[in-house]
Order: C-alpha cells, then structure tokens, then sequence
C-alpha cells in the first residue's frame, strides 16, 4: 500500500472515529448497568446509526452464508440471533421514543427510513442461500444433540423466515417484497394520523357554568391545559386523563356528545389525516400476504403461531363470552336506563355519550362510591410504593431509584432492581403522563432484553420500560390516580416483571418474547391484587392526612368489582369480533368501512350504534401494532389470569411457594416451551372459563 493510500485510509479512520465517538449509538457507555445516554441523544443520530447498523449486518449474514463449514447450530442459529446488535439497539430506542417522545423530525425521519428498513428485512429474509443454511439445522433437529432451548430457538427461526416468505418462488417473493413494504407505510402513516388529529383537537369553554358536574381537580387542570395552550377558559383534549372525566362527569349532554363525537370520528373526517382508506389498504395488504403464504385469510396465517392455533377457537372462545355474559349485559344496561329515566323522562334513550356519566351515578347510587372518593388514597407515590411492594411480597425483589441513569424525558424515573438475595437483576424506567408527543394508551417495552453467555456463564440483564397516560399532578395536587388508572400500572407492571425477571439463554426468546395470547397472563394476573384489602392497606393512603383508606371503602371496591363487568366484558368482545372480522376477509374489500365494522361486531352490541362514529380508523393495536387477528388475547388471557389466580385464593395470596412456581414456570421462561406445557406446569391442569366466570359473578343459564 503506498504512503498516500495509508495515509486516506488513516484520515477515513479518523473521521469514523470521530464522528461516531459524537454519536452514542457507537460508544461504550459510562453509565450505570450500561445504560443508554439518553441524555446526550439528538434526532440527527438516528439515520447515521442506523445506516451503520445495516451495514454491518449485512457484513454478519454474508459471513454466515460465506462459511465453508457445514451448517451448525452455532454457525449459523446462533450466528443469527448474535447479528444485527446495533440495528436492533437503534430501532428498539428509535420505536420507544417514537412512541413516547416524539417530534416532527423523528416521524419524517420514520417516512423516509421505514422502506429502505423493511428492504433491509426482506434482504435477509428472503436470502436463499442463508435459508438453505438455517433449513439444513433445522431438519437435522430430530438427531441433533441440542438443548430444549436450542431446539424451540431454531424452530423460532425457521418458521419465522418461512412465514417471511422464504419458501416461496422468485416471483411471489418479489410480490412479498412489495407487500411487506406497503405494509410498513401504511401503518406508519396510520398511527402518526392518529396521534396527529389526535394533538390537534381541544374543546375549549368559557361560560363555567357548561361545566356544571365536573370535580374541582378535573377543572383545574381544564384550566391549566387551557393556560398552556394560550386559551381562555378551560381546554378539554382527547387524551384519556382529560377525556374520561369529561365522560364521567359534566352534566351537560351536548358537550358529553361533541366531545365523544371528536374521539370516535377520529381519522374520519376529509383531511390530511383520513385513515378510511388505510384501513382498507391494510386489511386487503394483509389477506394479499395470506394468499401468498397459502393461507384462505390473514387471520389463518396470523394463529398458526398462537396458544388458539386458528380462527375456530377464537370464535370459539369469543362466542362463549357473548352467549354467556349477554343477558347480565342487558340487565345492566337495562339498569342504567332506569336510572337516567327518573330525572329525563321515560323517552329518554342512554347513548354511548351517556353510559359513563350515568354508570358513574348508578355506582355512587348503589355502593356510595365514585373515582373522586378514592382518587386522594392513590396518590401516585404510594402507588408506586404499594405495587413495587407487591413484587417484593410476592417475588423478593426490591427497586430503588438511581437519578445517575440518563432519561429520555424529565418526567420519566430510572429504578435498579435488585433480587431477594441483593443481586442486580433489571433497570426500570417508569413515564407515567401524557404528553403532545406520547401517543395515548399505555405499554411495557425493552431498551435491552436478557441473555446469558454460554461461555462465560454472564447473565446480562434487561432494562425495561413501562409507559402510561395518567393523570397529571397539578399546581395545588400531586398527581392522584383514578381507579382505573391505578388497575392499568398493575397491568402495565405486570408485563414489566415478565421482562424483569426473565432467566433465559437467547434475548430472542427471553421476557415477554411468547405468544401474542399468552403475553397478557402475567400483565391481567397483577390486576388481580387491585381490589385486595390486604394490598391496598399497604399502600392506599390519604394524600394529605395519610389516613389508611377505611375498610368500608375497601368493601365498597369488592363491592363494586363486578359493577357492568358484563358491559365491560362484551366491550372487549366486540373489539376481537372487530379485528377477527377484518382479518377474515378473503376477498378485496373496497365497501364502506362504518358498515364493515357494525357488521362485525353487532352480536357484542349492547348500547344504540351511532351513525358516523368509526373505532377502526383509531384502532391502533390492530391496524398499527402487534395485535391483528390478535386482539382477543386479552380475553384469552383472562381465561388464564382468572384460573391462574384461583390457585393464589386457594393457596395464599401471597403464598410463597406459588408465587416461585409461577416466576419459575412462567416469568422466568419466556418462549423457551410452549405456553400450554409452562401453564400446565404452574397451574397442574390446563384453563377453563369456570374461573372468570365464577370471579364475574355470572352464572351460565343451562340449555
């Protein structure tokens, strides 16, 4: 090499050096556990980092596919779930804070590398000489010496290529190509219509007395809102702290009605953000894919790798939940109506605007007690401390708040987690509230899943994330929770132990890596503490007096655990026959989506349909997320939450020996086996709806 041509590739090794030591996507961090530097992170490090990352995972497959030596399970499975570490580390933080924190920039940095990102994905995935390879371990399993986990890992693999298309002929891959792609876009397009319309909307009020109903705290927020987006008045948005109480409480109907109107036309409307037509485009997308896996609809496709194996047992499933929760539905319903009928007249009619308004009256009427009673007794702190000491009881673990991790935002915390015998087992971070940047709805995610060497015997823990939309603290009150917002950080924590406590070999497989039905067991299981007067005299206590919450208020909880659980229960239900009904599809549909969707799912309907109302415009989880055909998951799960739980009652509830077997059995195993081996190994006998039923309060009339 001439001196010239050293001293080029000396000045090119200068300028990666350089600049990647100002990008801390390439940096060895100096943060505690390794954590990442949230807070030396600028918008403009994304691309480069992720540009890289497919540069040098390329480099990793070519190397797999390049080896002279016959396929293995290390050089090649294990060569695969090693590659891509720093694609797969950007694209984990990029996703989280897309959904979290996000601007302008990030979600038109998301348009424009999204395609060339699922081209990247089809590359491998469709790379035939590296399928040859993975097929050629794959079919030596059956004499092969490899562990359980090295077994369920290499199958994981091999279907997963399969199912990306790897089996198919030149020209329908070419055609998966495209789909796939297609498909990238228009979800992204989906969900940053959402979030978008979603910022944009606010009803604004001047004349207080149009506010009649709604609690002090709810109004001072109103006002606080208003104050920060430079209104007079009060400002009222879409997000669920402020959304929910103005259902619950305002007295007068035609707000009541304007404001739902705005949440369920969301998408609709003749604007930039009608998602009408994506949803069209993805439900006919995905049954394209279908058809060119084999597949009659998107849902047959979807299920194969699925605790309910096909579309017969989710109907299945969910037309047991509908045959069996109808007639206390209609009785509830048929409560209510009463109800609003002593003070409107006898023609009045209880439409969706209505239900929580006047559910919240019946509760109060009925067990003398509403959210606003019980919001001072859940002050976030306590909570916080409450459920944290849950998982102590339970599992003996303990968190304790270091302020030297970086975070992404002001609001969000960072714990280390600790095991019961000291040990350091996880990082948590916790962003309880609602921000213009954070789309709605709450989540538990990973920055870094678990893994172990196999070499060197290192345990590399995970660093987990739990995201939520609570209520905000305020000038005069911290932040105090709803119930309902209190049983959704128990959801919420619940996958966050899944994640904590995983304890497998492969990331891949490790946390809250199962089967889409069974991811919700451990999330539903948690909320089963939510009413327990044992739990709640640990923690429940007045913001300001620190008075225990009194024990006729515990008993009014219980009391009113099954209040509309049947409503509640169909509400679920009509959302799964919702996404079964557009994942079904086996044709194109190009019909009218609000007809498409009354359709679907009019057996689950209790409450009158409202003409221009649309859930699938805004239905995330299916139509942007990792739920279609899916979405009956939590139900199934709840099956399993319900019948797991019994064995708490039966033994304890916080019973140390089941609580081991069911970190061990459960939490700590991941995807490593399947779900119904490790559920039956817990629990000694496979699910039944007789539990769930039995905690509902619903007793099946026999045939």
């Amino acid at each position: 090499m001439s001196i010239r041509n050293i001293s080029i590739t000396l000045l090119l090794l200068f300028v990666m050096t350089t600049t990647n030591a100002q990008n801390p996507f390439f940096e060895t961090h100096n943060t505690p556990h390794g954590t990442f530097p949230f807070d030396k992170l600028k918008t403009e490090h994304y691309e480069p980092a992720m540009r890289e990352g497919m540069r040098l995972e390329n480099l990793e497959i070519d190397a797999i596919c390049n080896n002279p030596a016959a396929p293995t399970f290390e050089n090649t499975v294990l060569a695969m779930e090693k590659s891509g570490e720093l694609l797969n580390n950007v694209l984990t933080i990029f996703g989280t804070l897309n959904g979290a924190e996000t601007n302008d920039d990030m979600q038109a940095l998301a348009q424009k590398m999204t395609p060339e990102l699922s081209k990247h994905s089809n590359d491998i995935n469709l790379n035939e000489k590296l399928f040859a390879r993975i097929k050629a371990v794959y079919e030596q399993l059956p004499n092969s010496n490899l562990t359980p986990e090295q077994k369920r890992l290499t199958e994981k693999l091999y279907k997963g290529f399969v199912r990306s298309g790897a089996n198919l002929d030149e020209e329908s891959r070419n055609q998966y190509r495209e789909l796939s792609q297609k498909l990238s876009m228009l979800t992204l397009q989906y969900s940053q219509n959402n979030l978008k319309e979603t910022n944009e909307y606010l009803l604004v009020i001047d004349d207080k007395s149009k506010l009649a109903g709604l609690p002090d705290g709810v109004l001072t927020a109103a006002a606080e809102t208003a104050k920060a987006k430079g209104v007079e008045g009060w400002a009222f948005t879409l997000q669920g702290p402020s959304y929910i109480p103005f259902m619950q409480y305002a007295d007068n109907r035609d707000l009541r009605k304007e404001l739902y109107m705005a949440y369920n036309t969301k998408c609709t409307k003749d604007n930039e953000y009608n998602n009408l037509d994506h949803v069209k485009e993805i439900a006919n997308t995905r049954m394209q894919v279908a058809h060119l896996m084999g597949f009659k609809d998107f849902a047959s496709y979807n299920l194969q790798e699925r605790m309910a194996e096909n579309s017969e047992a989710v109907y299945n499933l969910l037309n047991q939940l509908v045959d069996a929760y109808t007639p206390t539905a209609q009785a509830e319903v048929n409560e209510l109506q009463t109800l609003a009928r002593e003070s409107q007249g006898n023609d009045f009619i209880v439409m969706p605007w209505d239900w929580a308004y006047y559910s919240n009256k019946l509760k109060d009427k009925k067990f003398n007690l509403n959210e606003e009673m019980l919001r001072p007794y859940f002050e976030l702190e306590n909570v916080k401390k409450g459920v944290f000491g849950l998982a102590t009881q339970l599992f003996g673990i303990t968190f304790k708040k270091n302020t030297d991790i970086p975070v992404y935002h002001q609001e969000v915390d960072a714990y280390e987690v600790f095991d019961k015998d000291g040990n350091y087992i996880a990082v948590l971070y916790t962003d309880f509230h609602p921000r213009a940047g954070k789309r709605a709805g709450a989540w538990m995610t990973e920055f870094k899943g678990q893994w172990k060497d196999e070499k060197t015997g290192e345990n590399s823990r995970p660093h987990v994330s739990i995201v939520m939309n609570f209520t905000k603290p305020t000038e005069e009150k911290p932040a105090l929770l709803s119930f309902d917002e209190y049983d959704t950080f128990l959801h919420e924590f619940g996958h966050a132990l899944h994640g904590i406590l995983a304890n497998t070999t492969y990331e891949s497989m490790s946390g809250t890596s199962v089967y889409r039905d069974f991811v919700e067991l451990p999330s539903q299981l948690m909320q089963n503490y939510a009413t327990e007067k044992g739990f709640l005299n640990s923690f429940a206590k007045h913001y300001q007096t620190g008075e225990v919450i009194p024990q006729e208020y515990i008993e009014r909880i219980k009391d009113a655990a099954n209040f509309n659980v049947a409503y509640g229960c169909l509400r679920q239900v009509s959302f799964g026959l919702l996404d079964m009904g557009w994942h079904t599809i086996e044709t194109p549909f190009d019909g009218d989506v609000r007809a498409f969707e009354k359709s679907a799912w009019q057996k689950a309907q209790i409450l009158p349909t409202v003409e221009d109302a649309c859930m699938s415009t805004q239905f995330a989880h299916i139509f942007a997320g990792g739920y279609a055909a899916g979405y009956y998951s939590y139900k199934w799960a709840e099956v399993l939450d319900a019948d797991a739980f019994s064995l708490f009652q039966q033994e304890g509830l916080f019973n140390p020996a089941v609580a081991e077997s069911f970190r061990e059995n459960i939490l700590s195993k991941g995807g490593t086996e399947h779900p119904m081996e490790l559920y039956k190994r817990f629990r000694g006998q496979e699910p039944t709806i007789d539990a769930l039923l039995k905690r509902n309060g619903i007793e099946v009339q026999k045939k």
